[in-house]
């Protein structure tokens, strides 16, 4: 694949977007868009008055507003709650608004957001990323903040970079704030460094399965039966395991572009030769016991784990280890990137809900976190003295490691102060993967389910209903796939798969 710098190649998507209007005319549908959005919306927003808390009514009284936040993380500690009313001190402060920040757990944020949006329960902030994003946007849960958001918080609008906003676009508009990081893709694996040790393990030279495989069985024979090298749950699958394909923002897992792929073919990345292969390896490992066995049920994840994968940059191993409560991990050179999807921009956002009394409000909390490093610390570390503390050099300690409000949901990390014993350019790194990755072939066109939005939907059923057996290894390849294939079809996935590829032909022609 020619390697182009995102510079080049979001310069050319924003001119495709600006002249020919390309873009708006593939994006996903929008909630102000007529007929069955508006009815969508106004629906939602009746249900949404009979169930809005107590504190959203008291607040049109004059009292302080209290936004609700929807996210995902880990099990909150007990006190979680208490901290996020510390924390809500300090925004009443600057912006006369307060937080009740509500966590979806990993295995289950897919499950409570649709619920949640389906029966439209209140909310103002929501996560949001490009497994849910334009399904959402197409319901008319989110708010279009085109205009709002550079009227109201025209900070936020400057500080985020006109590409990754063109990026969040769907129809032309916005409907969630991205969260300005690291906005290209780039994977990691990596090994706790007792094990490197022990088993004099080279990191430098793994870069596909085959080279993890020895390795894993070699660690397995050592610690004995029940050490399983690879852990995962339902809510840590396996990590970019379809890294290969750009997905077109369309939230559907089994339908994409190889990255490389100059005439843009759209596929059933099921189907495809290298994509069966892991998911056979996959599949042994689980059977010889190097994957836990309970791994496709488990919906709480673990600590401690010998083995990981995640995308980030080479530093952010700091956190990692952290994280798991590892004292040393030795990283893999870059297996996948840095690369640039549209939906890698959309991995990571925050909308708010078409029917929140606060839109503004959420606006200026959003900007609070994208502008203000004080907020951005507590977000991310909790409360200084009691989950973490600032030493001499401007640096954070953690105390405890139970802070499960991540980060990367949150807001930019660019104004975040670095932890402890991390590399203090880290966030040079970031800025460097972004600026020499590798685009895609489809990069800056996003898939518009308007005229497949049931096909999708059904498509989506049956995909949740293998993926988790599938990315565990629970599930034979050999059956499950071909069952999974026949469901997606009788779902209607050659139908999205024919749409995908009408739109990609008339986006890039």
């Amino acid at each position: 694949m020619k390697k182009k710098t995102i510079r080049k190649m979001f310069a050319l998507g924003l001119s495709i977007s600006m002249t020919s209007g390309a873009l708006t005319g593939c994006g996903n549908s929008a909630s102000d868009s007529a007929g069955a959005g508006n009815e969508a919306a106004a629906t939602e927003e009746a249900s949404a008055e009979k169930e809005a808390p107590a504190q959203e009514a008291a607040a049109d009284d004059g009292e302080v507003p209290t936004l609700i936040w929807w996210t995902v993380g880990g099990t909150p500690a007990d006190d979680f709650d208490a901290a996020i009313e510390q924390i809500s001190d300090y925004t009443e402060e600057k912006i006369g608004v307060r937080l009740d920040v509500k966590i979806a757990g990993w295995g289950d944020y897919d499950q409570k957001m649709n619920t949640i949006v389906n029966s439209g329960e209140y909310f103002d902030i929501m996560f949001t990323n490009n497994t849910n994003y334009s399904k959402f946007v197409n319901l008319g849960a989110f708010e279009n903040i085109t205009d709002l958001v550079q009227n109201v918080t025209p900070e936020l609008y400057s500080f985020i970079p006109e590409t990754i906003w063109a990026g969040t676009q769907i129809h032309g508009n916005v409907y969630a704030v991205p969260t300005y990081k690291d906005s290209s893709l780039t994977q990691f694996w990596y090994i706790d460094d007792v094990y490197v040790q022990k088993y004099g393990i080279d990191m430098s030279s793994v870069q596909t399965f085959e080279d993890l495989d020895p390795i894993f069985r070699e660690v397995k024979e050592g610690e004995g039966k029940s050490f399983y090298p690879v852990r995962l749950t339902q809510g840590t699958l396996w990590n970019g395991f379809f890294n290969d394909y750009d997905g077109l923002a369309g939230g559907l897992q089994p339908i994409g572009v190889k990255l490389d792929n100059e005439t843009r073919t759209v596929v059933c990345t099921l189907e495809q030769e290298d994509i069966q292969k892991k998911l056979t390896m996959l599949h042994q490992w689980y059977v010889d016991g190097i994957i836990n066995p309970d791994a496709n049920v488990l919906t709480e994840n673990s600590k401690g784990n010998m083995f990981g994968n995640a995308q980030g940059w080479p530093s952010a191993v700091a956190t990692w280890q952290i994280n798991q409560g590892v004292e040393k991990f030795v990283l893999s050179n870059p297996i996948d990137g840095p690369l640039f999807t549209t939906e890698t921009i959309q991995g990571s956002m925050n909308a708010i809900s078409v029917n929140s009394k606060y839109k503004e409000e959420a606006l200026k909390l959003l900007q609070l976190m994208n502008t203000d490093s004080k907020f951005r610390d507590m977000c991310a570390f909790g409360v200084e003295g009691n989950h973490f503390e600032y030493l001499e050099d401007g640096t954070v300690r953690r105390l405890r490691d139970d802070w499960t409000w991540p980060s990367y949901t949150q807001g930019t990390f660019f104004i975040l102060s670095t932890q402890e014993g991390a590399d203090p350019n880290q966030w040079d790194e970031v800025r460097k993967q972004n600026e020499e990755a590798v685009a895609s072939a489809c990069l800056g066109f996003a898939l518009d389910i308007t005229n497949i939005q049931n096909e999708v939907a059904n498509c989506n059923t049956v995909w949740d209903k293998y993926k988790y057996d599938m990315l565990t290894g629970a599930s034979d390849p050999a059956e499950a796939v071909p069952a999974c294939i026949e469901e997606l079809k009788a779902a209607g996935l050659d139908t999205v798969i024919a749409e995908a590829q009408k739109q990609i032909n008339e986006f890039f022609k």
